[in-house]
Formats: structure tokens, sequence, C-alpha cells
């Protein structure tokens, strides 16, 4: 099995834990905020113990029923905030699960954002990873439940899947904590601009498509200066997305 760390940083330090310290929910000061994403059962709960030491500690979004939990952990001298989002199987917004880790994917402008899938689905997996490939540059795919791949006989290039994604992709096993220094390393290296990815994103689209696009990105970013990825929202506005309307008439996000 073709296992890298993250094979597009051939020049990056050694991994190393020694300056790992689990913080549990000591997230008052924090330099660097991490948001965790995926689909259901992908084991994300168990990256996020492996990272900060917690059991899930859960709190709710302001004006939700749906939890989520946070918590921390410091690597070297710098602090940083993890919070879990809820797994969903796409960020269209047509739940509250999906609603929220949407929103907070971009209007909460984390830092690095883990996506965490099972190696066992990976293609089943890959429809929500692109959706936040297009909302987002700065992303890892933590490839998790290697053990059972490979129990299962299923061989994974690591380093070609991070070319045609474009990001960084860590293989792990977190109930083992196989692959957990690796991932707080590229966690590190891309908060720190070590890493720089190009993500893919969608090609092919159609001219009248594609003008209209790019007329009502510039109008976006014109009427909101500091909205993330404009290009993302000028797609969801012309689908008529109501959330992202919402949003931008209430300015709650930005």
């Amino acid at each position: 099995m073709d296992v890298l760390p993250h094979s597009n940083c051939e020049n990056c330090d050694q991994f190393n834990t020694d300056g790992l310290k689990k913080l549990g929910i000591d997230i008052d000061d924090f330099d660097f905020v991490v948001a965790l994403a995926g689909n259901p059962n992908t084991g994300k709960s168990t990256v996020f113990n492996a990272l900060t030491g917690l059991r899930q500690h859960t709190g709710n979004w302001p004006g939700k029923t749906v939890t989520r939990a946070e918590g921390a952990f410091q690597y070297n001298d710098k602090k940083y905030k993890l919070v879990d989002l809820p797994g969903t199987y796409s960020l269209l917004s047509t739940s509250e699960d999906e609603e929220i880790a949407r929103n907070f994917i971009l209007f909460g402008k984390p830092n690095v954002t883990v996506i965490v899938v099972d190696a066992n689905r990976l293609e089943r997996n890959l429809n929500l990873v692109l959706q936040i490939l297009e909302i987002t540059n700065k992303a890892v795919l933590c490839l998790n439940l290697m053990d059972e791949a490979k129990r299962n006989k299923i061989d994974i290039n690591v380093r070609s899947l991070a070319r045609d994604l474009g990001i960084p992709v860590v293989p792990t096993s977190a109930r083992y904590k196989e692959g957990i220094p690796e991932l707080i390393q590229t966690i590190n290296d891309l908060a720190d601009g070590k890493i720089i990815c190009k993500p893919h994103k969608i090609k092919n689209i159609p001219k009248d498509i594609e003008e209209a696009v790019e007329l009502l990105s510039v109008r976006v970013k014109k009427e909101f200066p500091n909205i993330p990825n404009s290009r993302w929202i000028a797609f969801r506005l012309l689908e008529g997305d109501a959330q992202i309307i919402e949003a931008l008439e209430s300015g709650v996000f930005l």
C-alpha cells in the first residue's frame, strides 16, 4: 500500500509529537481554528478525541438543537481550537446539519479544514470532499480507518489521490493513534502557510453559466468585500439557495 504522510509536501520537517499538548476544553486563547468535517461513521469523533484528549465535550450552536464538539491542542508554540462539525453527506443545505457545517466552513473561515473519510468507502465520501474544496483552499484529507482497508485488501495510492485532489492526504487509523502525528504536522504546516493547496475545482462549465457566475461574483465581492469565496456563493445564488440569500441579507455571518 502506498502510504505517504502528505505526498505533496516532500520537503517539510520530519514529523514528531514532542511538542504536542492536548488541551481538552481549554480554548479561551488560540492561534488557529481547525474545522473537522466528514460523512457520518468515518471515525471523525475518534480523530477529534485523539487530537484533544476529550470524549466529545459537546455544546449547542446558538439557536440550534444540533450539537457540536469543541476542543483544543497545542503543537509546539501554537494553540489550535478544533471544531467538530456535524457529520453530513453534502453541503447543499437540505438539512440543519448540512447548513451548520457549510456555514462554519464558509463564514467561520477556519484556518484549516480536516476532511475525514472512510478509506473503505472512499468513492462514496468524495462527494462531500469535492464540495468542501469548492469552498476552501486550506484543507487536508484524513484517510481514516486504514486498518480496516488493509484487512479488506483495499489498496489506495495516496500519492495519486493527493495529486488529483490538490491537497495533502494523511492515512490514519485514529483508534490506534496511527497517522495522528503526521496529521498534526500537516495541520501545523497548512496553518503556517508551509503547504499551499491547489484543490480540485469544477471545470468545463457552460460558457453562459460561467459568465453569469463571474458577473455575480464581482457584484458579491463589491457589496461584501470581506466575504470568503464569492465565486462559490455566486453559484449558490444562481441556484436560489435560500439560506445563502438569508445570510447575505442579514449579514449575520459577515
